[in-house]
């Protein structure tokens, strides 16, 4: 069974490289060397990652963990 998401991490600047590719490392939600996002592993995000693969690393993980804050949880339960 494939694995339901990606772990994208910038690992190089953008300086130098096309606004075609500035633009892709946007999309991805990437803010510059060294930030991370997690993305569903859809055929679009995978061709993202394709065109921007020497800037970036990929790991392929399970779907993430979101923690809701307490103050949503407490509201929630009362």
């Amino acid at each position: 069974m494939s694995k339901t998401h990606l772990l994208v991490r910038q690992e190089r600047s953008v300086i130098g490289q096309t606004d075609s590719m500035r633009t892709t490392i946007k999309g991805l939600g990437l803010r510059g060397p060294g930030s991370s996002v997690i993305v569903k592993n859809t055929p679009s995000f995978r061709g993202a990652v394709k065109k921007v693969i020497h800037l970036i690393s990929v790991q392929e993980t399970e779907a993430p963990v979101v923690k809701k804050p307490a103050a949503a949880a407490a509201k929630k339960a009362s």
